[in-house]
Order: structure tokens, then sequence, then C-alpha cells
């Protein structure tokens, strides 16, 4: 089992964004001393559900302030941003750390971000697929050119290529590029995983009978496209949650149950449709509890447990864990040391 930390740099009631932020790049230096396997980096527009914009320019922040953990994006959302400009971030991030970088990517939602960054309602409902495929091949291929709906341009060399050896001590062959995790949220973006043959990373809102079925539909499909047995059986999806420990289960639950309902009620809230449409919104407090109840919140045998059962149900073995739920620094960089000291341990 793979135990990794999701980092939304979320803003809590009262707090600065740079005081966000600053928690965000210490929870992943902290999670790399802790043993942690990867820092998963969100980012978001315009709202203080998160305040991090560029979750690859924070990636490469923390691959520079890190030795060893792996650092992904959870999500890169592409039609914010040219497939061809994330491919070459990717490209940069993964053969300048070593190929610890991981780009997860995702379609994000029908926000305002479209109107900002003239990308447009269709880039969401309609191109993504394009989108995506454009980006797998400009990691993938030597040279890429596009003949599409929504992208056409000459073919044009990949510089850099993320197939080059890392360094002289590599094989000319080198890796195969920065892996790709697909943000998968309804039976279409799982088909269109399964299709490419792409891992999945599951949100948080979504209980382990959902993530089993999801799993389950995906690996039928995928092998009905033709994909490596092997490969389809090692698939590494990635299951989100949270996790808050403490000695006893009721601390661990107000710790969240404080801090969290504040947090969503402004950050959800903020999100503001491109075209108007209405958006019904989480209630923040029975969000709050359905986290609790879902993920591993509680004493460390507790939490260990809840993982050990959810990855037996799922078939996930990498997870991705909201740290940050109390929105203080100190019982932040707390509870990623009793997860690395005191979780991981008792994991298989």
């Amino acid at each position: 089992m793979r135990v990794g930390a999701f980092i939304l740099a979320a803003q809590f009631p009262g707090q600065g964004q740079g005081e966000a932020l600053h928690r965000a790049v210490r929870s992943a230096e902290v999670a790399e001393e802790a043993g942690l396997d990867a820092v998963w980096l969100a980012e978001h527009h315009f709202v203080p559900y998160g305040v991090c914009p560029s979750a690859t320019t924070l990636a490469a922040l923390l691959l520079g302030r890190t030795d060893r953990i792996g650092v992904g994006t959870a999500v890169s959302v592409l039609p914010n941003q040219h497939p061809v400009a994330l491919g070459e971030q990717a490209a940069l991030l993964h053969l300048t750390s070593g190929g610890r970088f991981t780009l997860g990517v995702g379609r994000g939602g029908p926000w305002v971000d479209l109107e900002v960054f003239d990308s447009g309602l269709a880039a969401y409902e309609q191109h993504f697929p394009e989108a995506l495929g454009l980006l797998l091949r400009w990691l993938r291929e030597p040279r890429v050119g596009a003949r599409g709906r929504r992208y056409t341009f000459r073919e044009v060399a990949v510089v850099p290529r993320p197939d080059e050896p890392l360094g002289p001590e590599e094989s000319p062959a080198g890796p195969a590029g920065p892996p790709v995790i697909l943000a998968c949220t309804s039976p279409k973006s799982v088909r269109l995983a399964a299709e490419l043959g792409l891992p999945m990373l599951l949100g948080m809102h979504c209980g382990d009978q959902d993530k089993a079925e999801m799993v389950a539909m995906w690996r039928r499909i995928a092998l009905e496209a033709g994909h490596d047995p092997a490969e389809v059986a090692a698939a590494g999806h990635v299951s989100a949650g949270v996790v808050q420990i403490a000695d006893a289960r009721q601390d661990a639950t107000e710790a969240l149950s404080k801090a969290m309902p504040g947090w969503l009620r402004r950050g959800l809230a903020a999100h503001e449709t491109v075209d108007g449409r209405y958006r019904a919104m989480r209630d923040p407090l029975a969000y709050t509890e359905l986290l609790c109840g879902l993920h591993p919140v509680g004493t460390p045998r507790l939490c260990a447990d809840r993982l050990a059962q959810s990855a037996e149900r799922t078939g996930i073995r990498r997870f991705a864990l909201l740290v940050e739920g109390s929105g203080d620094l100190a019982a932040t960089e707390e509870n990623v040391r009793r997860l690395g000291a005191e979780v991981l341990p008792q994991l298989p």
C-alpha cells in the first residue's frame, strides 16, 4: 500500500492566502520526512477552497525542496490550458526530478475559469477527449501535429522529449515518460480512462462500494479495449480521502467538525459558473460528517484498519489523503507525522 498526502492549500476563515500556501509547502516537506509515498496537489482559480492556481508550478517548487517523495497533480485542469503547454511542463518536471513527477488531469467544472482563460464552455463539455489525446501523444511521440475540431497545427518536435534518459547513468532507451492519471467522477470519464489505459483518481466524496464498482467497470472496458491483462491488473488507481489522527476518535472528528464546515461554506459558495447555471452546494456540516464516516479519522489503529479495509473492498492500493482538515499548521504537521510514524507501520 502506498499512502500520500492530498494538499489543497485550503484557505480557512480568518487566514490569509500566503498562510494557506505556507501550510501546503510545509505539509509536503513533513510528508517526505514522515516517509509518505507522495504528495498530490490540487489547483483552483478565484476561490478560497484552494489558493493554488497552478499545481505544476507548486510541484516544481516541492520537487526542488525534496529528495525522495513523489509529487503529483490532483489535478491539473486540462480545459484551462493548452495540452501541449501542459505536456511540456510535465516532461520538464519528469526529467529534472529524476522521474518523481506524476501528471494528474481532469475536466474541472463549468466555472468562470473558462471565460477568464478564453477556452469557452465547449472545452469543458465537448473537447476534453481531444485535448487529452493530444496531451498523451505529446508525452509519447517524438513529433506531434494536430488536425482536430479544437486544435490544428503543423507537426513540431517534442522538446524536451519525456522519454530521454534521466541522466548519464540511464539506459539509452530512457523511461517511458511521466505517469498520467485521470480524475473520474462519472461512467463517461471511467470509460475514457479505461479505453486509454489510464489509472483513475477517485474522489473523496465516494464510498468504497462506489469506488469498487468504478474499478470493476474500468477493468472490463480496459480489457475489451485490448490492453494487456497484466497491466490492467496492476493499474495504479488512486483513492482520495481525508485523514485526521488523534488518541480518541471523538477528538479527531471534533478537529475536523470545528474547522472544515466554515472552509467548505466559503470555498464552495465562491464557485461561479460560466453560464449562470445553478449548481447545488453540499451542506458543509453534513459533508464533513460524511467524510469523517468514510475515511481514516480516529486513532492510529482505526485509521490503519480503515485504509486496509478500503484497499480490500476496492482493489485500490494507493491513497491521497487530505491532511490539512484542521486548518492549523502545527496540527497539520502533527497529523502528517503521526500518519507516517503510527499508521503506515500497521499497514500491509
